[in-house]
């Protein structure tokens, strides 16, 4: 943590920052190994580019800092909402804040504790930090990408095991509700990643399905997208599968989006840019004829978040290096009729890119998977 603290200091002097806040979120557990959820209350940590850290927090929370070998100026408050002000404006003349530019996280910092720092700090400017922060978590320590593959270790478990369930009539939702136990049966952590797709038929060319009461019928694409997480650490895998006799072209699609999502997997290594592996992929969806029904970006990144830095889409010129971890999942939609996506979590290598999942890939029966297992 010391480290990880150290390196954000240096980001923030490198920049023309006085200091950062965070909410409760990934950034804030990475630095502190604290673990808050954003709610009614507010929850702020202030880190200033000389490396003073003040914390304003819930007098219920503050039993959180014992014992973390973490040094923090803490700023508690109670119940009454009228003295919360007060924590905040003490916090910051505890640290000698009051003027220069307060990076924040702009995905994360909500109305409610934007309104008590620009009240606390009514000569500073509160912008976009970001940049800064995803270039703190974007690298990933050993452990870190440990951690990762056993998160994909207990999602293959997990989805091996939902599979033996799949049968004529189940509908989306119970699929997806016993995804959920399994998950938690294999040993993911119970804050899941997000939300398990689960589409079937039609359904399935909708990238960002949610589960509905549509039954499963022969003849259906099933395409799942799930993850698990593990010590914080998410994985975010999706595959498709087949029920029945499916019709020709989208057995298609599922060799081509097969294809590409191994050409993604080629592509990356360190010192290239991010939108080459995006390029890669989706130069082979093109050549099949299919370049419009590929209607997202190839990849993310994954870590502490299911989507965070870097971004693998074209235009994106950030280069790869040692220790990033994304994701590779290609797919064709054709509405109306089905889609079919196949996502991989990697790591970038020495050499090139390595595979966190291995569960096999190819558009196959739902049974196919249950007696393979896995396929690096």
């Amino acid at each position: 943590m010391h480290k990880r603290m150290e390196k954000l200091i240096a980001l923030i002097n490198e920049s023309e920052l006085e200091a950062v806040a965070l909410n409760p979120g990934p950034c804030l557990s990475y630095l502190t190994g604290l673990h808050f959820h954003l709610m009614e209350r507010p929850t702020v940590l202030l880190i200033t580019q000389r490396g003073e850290a003040a914390i304003v927090l819930p007098e219920l929370e503050k039993g959180k800092l014992q014992g973390g070998g973490a040094h923090y100026q803490a700023y508690a408050y109670g119940d009454d909402p009228a003295t919360w002000q007060n924590a905040f404006e003490r916090a910051v003349a505890g640290i000698g804040l009051s003027r220069g530019s307060l990076g924040v996280e702009p995905t994360r910092l909500r109305f409610l504790e934007y309104s008590y720092l620009q009240n606390a700090l009514p000569g500073c400017k509160i912008v976009d930090a970001g940049g800064l922060l995803a270039d703190l978590r974007i690298t990933k320590e050993r452990d870190e990408i440990e951690k990762m593959k056993q998160a994909a270790r207990i999602a293959q478990e997990a989805i091996l095991a939902t599979l033996k369930s799949v049968r004529e009539g189940i509908t989306e939702k119970a699929l997806a509700n016993t995804l959920i136990v399994q998950l938690l049966q294999a040993g993911s952590e119970p804050e899941l990643p997000f939300s398990p797709i689960v589409a079937f038929g039609e359904n399935s060319a909708n990238p960002h399905a949610v589960p509905t009461d549509r039954a499963l019928q022969a003849g259906d694409l099933i395409l799942i997208d799930w993850g698990a997480a593990y010590e914080g650490y998410f994985s975010d895998i999706t595959r498709t599968f087949t029920y029945g006799e499916v019709d020709q072209e989208l057995l298609h699609i599922g060799e081509v989006v097969l294809e590409a999502n191994q050409a993604g997997r080629s592509a990356g290594k360190p010192g290239v840019g991010a939108g080459a592996v995006d390029r890669a992929a989706r130069a082979v969806i093109a050549r099949a004829g299919y370049g419009s029904a590929f209607i997202h970006r190839t990849g993310h990144g994954l870590g502490m978040e299911a989507h965070e830095a870097p971004y693998i889409y074209d235009e994106n010129d950030r280069i790869l290096t040692e220790g990033m971890t994304f994701t590779i999942e290609p797919g064709i939609y054709l509405p109306g009729r089905g889609g079919v996506r196949i996502e991989d979590d990697v790591v970038v290598g020495e050499d090139g890119l390595e595979s966190l999942t291995d569960l096999l890939r190819a558009l196959l029966p739902v049974e196919s998977y249950i007696s393979s297992e896995v396929d690096a």
